[in-house]
């Protein structure tokens, strides 16, 4: 049989209480709040709202979030000079006319220069989802359209090769080209 351990001297004395004991105790606590301050200040406060804010109009808007993810819905499809549909494919101002009828239940219609004469000029940074982005790709004022889904980005039908994409307007190529958003929404 095995002989129980006794616990050594060390251990007894921090069970035994005592002036030494005692003042271990206090530093091994005292030690503890420290710390746990330390790392309190290490961690960023969160900040929470006395009260649920409100959504604002600007922030959702059930229209044109239809619009920015009917157009999401779309990339990938074919182009096509011309085209109005997803059978046949798009040119810009089809697939804004198509995105508009199918994902808003409004009717638009007409090329890139005439949708920029009928649209509402607004601020770039005022632009939100569903809004219309111009830019000058052929020399004329107008010449190609996209619609705007949030982020900074546009859908739009770019040409045969590459189809319906998503684009950025800081890409170079659209930045250099940007001519203004527009609305034809509220």
């Amino acid at each position: 049989m095995k002989k129980a351990h006794a616990p050594d001297q060390a251990h007894q004395a921090d069970l035994k209480p005592g002036p030494l004991n005692h003042r271990r105790h206090l530093m091994t606590g005292l030690g503890l709040a420290w710390l746990s301050q330390i790392t309190a200040c290490s961690t960023a406060p969160v900040s929470r709202p006395a009260e649920p804010a409100a959504p604002s109009p600007a922030q959702y808007n059930k229209v044109r979030n239809d619009l920015a993810l009917f157009a999401l819905s779309l990339l990938d499809m074919p182009y096509r000079s011309g085209g109005r549909g997803p059978a046949t494919g798009f040119d810009c101002s089809g697939l804004v006319a198509h995105i508009y009828r199918e994902g808003g239940g409004i009717a638009v219609k007409g090329t890139s220069a005439e949708l920029g004469r009928k649209s509402r000029p607004i601020d770039r940074s005022a632009v939100l989802p569903g809004d219309l982005v111009f830019f000058n790709t052929l020399g004329a004022r107008h010449s190609h359209v996209g619609v705007y889904v949030g982020g900074g980005r546009f859908v739009h039908a770019s040409n045969p090769r590459t189809g319906v994409r998503l684009d950025h307007l800081s890409n170079r190529y659209y930045a250099q080209r940007f001519e203004g958003a527009h609305s034809l929404l509220e």
